[in-house]
């Protein structure tokens, strides 16, 4: 609608019309009536300006010492003061703060206020650690948060279409959870390809290449790794990159498309540095051989899984024994260990705590050995947590539902 059809327009425009209509008229017939001088009579000037506070009066010239000039300025109106606080007077570090309260929906709803918002909206302090699970038509959001900084990204179970990452600059992730995700195995590369600073990643159960293996060799703080149940991949990469990643604590590479060759390039270039490995389901890859090897490269395992692994028998515990260090032995489904060698696993392992022995026991018989190894808990944990980044169980508590290895993502997305 114009201006001039506005009620309220038209109405003060007219007065303000007729006011100076008025005092055009007024001012012309006071020129006109008796001014004989070429200077305008000084009270004439004071009758028709506006009152000021402070007049001052200067005089123009010697021959001119009777008529003086006044030199006026208006007044500036006051500002009278605003109930409450302004936005625009909060500095950007209130604002951020108020903003991390925020989910992310609501978080990208006000990023559309104004340009000083979207602003501090896509700041790295409030993307540094985001929950993204639950979230359809994952690959536009996955890709556009890639871009904020992100340094931890949660985003298990999702389904990611076609994502064509063409970034310059490295990503700034270090913890990355991407299990059980239906992803292609391109858009993986083109995230993986730009990551130089992981120490925390999960790629459970997703199809890999060999250029995802080799990036990961790019990444050398590595601190744990989750590759259980992953597939596509040469044996040779996998030993490339367990010696560049020579920082490895935890390394979970079970139930892997694996052969004999994948088996050894694992035992033969394992870091020093691990503390706890899963390396099971390996029917009749793993060998006795496989598993000296083991101990005398990683002399500090803390938790060794070596469950499904068909080929050991009762000579393996007189190797495991070098490993003073062991709290937690697997051997689940190795079925040619009989329970009577299991009855000497508390004297041959003083700092044994936990011991999963699920297939070889009967449920008759776990009272008799339990009172053979009173200070060791059999049978206790049904899954394995080696480097995963959510507690090993089936109930998921309302408070971990978000934690990512046993730290909670900040920013989420609100189901």
């Amino acid at each position: 609608m114009p201006l001039q059809d506005l009620p309220c327009l038209s109405l003060q425009g007219s007065m303000l019309f007729q006011y100076n209509r008025t005092s055009k008229r007024k001012s012309r017939a006071f020129l006109t009536e008796g001014l004989d001088t070429e200077c305008t009579p000084t009270e004439l000037i004071q009758q028709w300006s506006p009152p000021h506070k402070h007049q001052r009066l200067i005089a123009k010239g010697k021959e001119n010492d009777d008529n003086q000039f006044v030199l006026a300025r208006r007044s500036r109106r006051r500002k009278e003061p605003t109930a409450g606080i302004l936005w625009d007077s909060l500095p950007d570090e209130l604002l951020l703060r108020i903003f991390s309260c925020l989910h992310l929906q609501d978080l990208l709803r006000i990023s559309v206020v104004c340009q000083r918002w979207h602003r501090l909206v896509f700041d790295e302090s409030l993307w540094y650690s985001v929950d993204l699970a639950g979230l359809t038509h994952m690959g536009p959001a996955l890709q556009q948060v890639l871009k904020t900084g992100v340094r931890r990204l949660r985003c298990p179970r999702a389904f990611v279409e076609e994502l064509h990452f063409t970034a310059t600059d490295p990503l700034q992730i270090v913890q990355m959870d991407l299990s059980s995700s239906i992803i292609p195995t391109t858009a993986l590369e083109s995230i993986i390809c730009h990551c130089r600073l992981l120490e925390y990643l999960s790629l459970e159960g997703l199809q890999l290449s060999d250029n995802i293996i080799c990036s990961l060799a790019k990444n050398p703080n590595l601190l744990q790794l989750n590759l259980s149940g992953c597939s596509a991949f040469t044996a040779p990469v996998v030993a490339d990159m367990l010696k560049s990643c020579s920082s490895i604590e935890q390394l979970n590479i079970s139930w892997c498309s694996f052969n004999n060759d994948h088996v050894k390039s694992v035992a033969n270039n394992l870091s020093p540095s691990v503390t706890h490995l899963n390396l099971s389901g390996y029917r009749e890859s793993l060998t006795l051989d496989d598993v000296k090897v083991l101990v005398e490269r990683c002399p500090h395992i803390e938790t060794l899984d070596l469950s499904d692994s068909t080929l050991l028998m009762a000579d393996v515990f007189p190797v495991l024994k070098q490993l003073k260090c062991l709290r937690h032995l697997s051997l689940s489904r190795c079925y040619h260990i009989h329970l009577a060698a299991l009855t000497d696993l508390g004297k041959l392992f003083p700092a044994l705590g936990l011991l999963d022995v699920f297939g070889l026991v009967q449920d008759s018989h776990l009272p008799s050995l339990k009172k053979e190894m009173p200070h060791v808990s059999i049978n206790s944990r049904l899954f394995s947590s080696v480097a995963r980044p959510m507690p090993a169980s089936r109930v998921v508590s309302s408070s971990s539902e978000h934690t990512m290895w046993n730290r909670q993502c900040r920013l989420r997305f609100r189901l």
